[in-house]
């Protein structure tokens, strides 16, 4: 089994920092001998997990071998600094003739490593000067855009829009936001737009010390909104002291645009495709459109085109064959006008996996958007669930936990390494980035789904019924929660549940379209495994996007042997 590195792991009132090998109480270094320190951390990584004593001692002494009553000692020794009494299991639980489980609750702490000397900011989402009136798409937007600018510098991290995207608030201060992000600076400000004009007030903030760098308001005509970011861009980048070579200048003033409407019209895709359902995945394909006609020469929408089309089939219950191929269009003539835009390689990579079923470009596909944007955590993300299709959990486990610290915040990031970790076998430590994820946000339905599959790896179903409850509920009746609400129920022994969930399907599938892998589930569940097969040769015809997974996903582990099974597997190109 894979197990996947953390940066920190804090339980009770004890953080375990991995990087520097110390283990703190109440922020206080606490003793241990090397080999003390490694057994305590092979047992927090698999906490939850029984470790049988032989596994334990070649993890802690791999090319040595020991006694197990030097194992003894280690444990007898970590209880005592621990505070645990004898036969206590506050914190390790010996379990008698087989080994020992860590069985306290563990928070995971991923600590952002820049390059040496970075500088590290966050530019929040402008608040309204005048909250009648606000704009949220553009205040997003303005950040968006600075953030994307200010990241073509080779000396600067800056958090992406998905970790600052929380701190809307008109009350939010940036001093906590910026402690909250571990950042150096935040690049902070409001606007507010009123017959063609745009006021905006911005500051650059030294987190640690609290003092404006630089502070200035605007009052331009909003087609100047461009000139307007070049600024903004250009003083902190003055205000940081940085050296600007030749490209990265370029790049800090490049626009993708002269159209403030089309500009306007760009942003509100990306606002609407943020909130990942069908009906606002379809407005974000309208602004686009839209957007597009403003400006036929505008990369960067046909690249958000793209990337909404290719999210219909997997958030959508849209047909495989009516969305990838727009998608794929799309992506190709925002790569004609632009074949470095990192986020239209992301996209492509995604259609070759998912519909194409072709790895090897896939995979160039993410690489070559990596290549461009190495810190970009969605793509990390996106290259980890493509490694985690084919069964390279180690590297999958490398490229989720990259996204995750790149991106801490981000809940489609945090709920996706979540179900990286449960096709790798690792259920405990997918629970946690799942509940994390649900933590910032309890509404955000594929957290739910994601957590409902681990409930029912542990044979939790009355859990996992109760979550998917809730899924189902927050995607608005996606038919993938329903599918696996009703694997749960016959899971459970309750098939008439379990009938209800397939008759639903099946009867929705008259008015539109149900992937049949998802009725496939349902029969799987049942353990009508024929009947299973006939339904996912039936997606097999349909391209469904969900079948680049049959060679990870564990719900599947019951129908390994049948040869129908091995034959699909093979026709996808999987068995290797």
């Amino acid at each position: 089994m894979d197990t996947p590195q953390h940066d920190a792991y804090e339980f009770g009132e004890f953080r375990l920092d991995a990087g520097k090998r110390q283990l703190l109480r109440l922020d206080q270094p606490v003793p241990l001998t090397p080999k003390a320190f490694e057994t305590l951390l092979h047992l927090v990584q698999n906490h939850g997990e029984l470790l049988a004593k032989d596994d334990l001692m070649r993890a802690v002494w791999p090319d040595t071998v020991v006694e197990e009553n030097n194992l003894n000692q280690n444990i007898s020794s970590l209880r005592r600094v621990l505070g645990q009494s004898p036969g206590g299991d506050r914190y390790i639980l010996t379990v008698p003739g087989h080994g020992y489980r860590f069985v306290a609750e563990v928070r995971l702490k991923s600590l952002v490593r820049p390059v040496a000397g970075a500088k590290v900011i966050a530019v929040l989402p402008f608040r309204p000067l005048v909250v009648d009136d606000r704009d949220e798409a553009l205040e997003l937007g303005m950040a968006d855009t600075l953030i994307a600018r200010l990241s073509a510098i080779r000396d600067v991290v800056v958090r992406p829009l998905s970790s600052v995207r929380k701190y809307t608030p008109l009350e939010q201060d940036a001093l906590e936001a910026g402690r909250d992000l571990v950042v150096d600076f935040v690049l902070d400000g409001s606007l507010h737009v009123r017959e063609g004009r745009i006021r905006i007030t911005a500051r650059l903030v030294n987190v640690q010390t609290g003092g404006s760098l630089w502070a200035r308001s605007f009052d331009e005509e909003f087609t100047d909104v461009f000139r307007l970011q070049d600024t903004i861009a250009t003083k902190t980048v003055t205000a940081l002291a940085l050296k600007l070579g030749d490209s990265e200048e370029a790049n800090l003033r490049r626009r993708y645009t002269e159209n403030a409407e089309a500009y306007q019209l760009y942003l509100q895709g990306w606002f609407y495709l943020g909130k990942l359902t069908q009906s606002s995945i379809h407005k974000g394909i309208e602004f686009f459109r839209r957007a597009i006609d403003a400006d036929p020469t505008y990369a960067l929408a046909y690249a958000g085109l793209a990337d909404a089309y290719r999210r219909l089939p997997i958030s959508s219950d849209i047909p495989p064959r009516e969305a990838f191929p727009v998608g794929k269009a799309a992506a190709m003539h925002a790569l004609q006008m632009d074949p470095n835009l990192a986020q239209a390689h992301m996209s492509l990579g995604f259609i070759h996996f998912w519909f194409d079923w072709d790895w090897e470009r896939a995979e160039n596909e993410f690489q070559r958007s990596l290549e461009l944007d190495p810190e970009h955590a969605e793509t990390h993300m996106s290259y980890a669930v493509m490694l985690t299709g084919l069964g390279r959990f180690r590297q999958a486990i490398e490229e989720g936990q990259r996204s995750v610290e790149l991106n801490p915040l981000s809940l489609i990031v945090i709920a996706n390494f979540g179900w990286v970790l449960h096709c790798a076998g690792h259920g405990a430590e997918a629970r946690v980035q799942l509940e994390r994820a649900l933590d910032i946000d309890p509404d955000f339905w594929v957290a739910h789904l994601h957590k409902a599959r681990v409930e029912v790896m542990e044979n939790a179903y009355s859990d996992a019924i109760a979550t998917l409850g809730k899924a189902r509920k927050f995607s608005g009746e996606n038919s993938e929660t329903i599918a696996l609400l009703g694997y749960a129920y016959a899971l459970a022994g309750d098939r008439k549940n379990a009938r209800a969930m397939l008759d639903s399907l099946q009867a929705t599938s008259a008015t539109r379209y149900v992937p049949p892998h998802n009725i496939a589930v349902i029969f799987n569940g049942l353990n009508e495994q024929e009947k299973a097969l006939q339904w996912l040769e039936t997606a097999y015809e349909d391209r469904d996007v969900r079948l680049a997974f049959l060679k990870a996903d564990p719900k599947w582990n019951s129908m390994r042997k049948h040869p129908r099974f091995q034959a699909l597997i093979r026709r996808i190109g999987l068995d290797r």
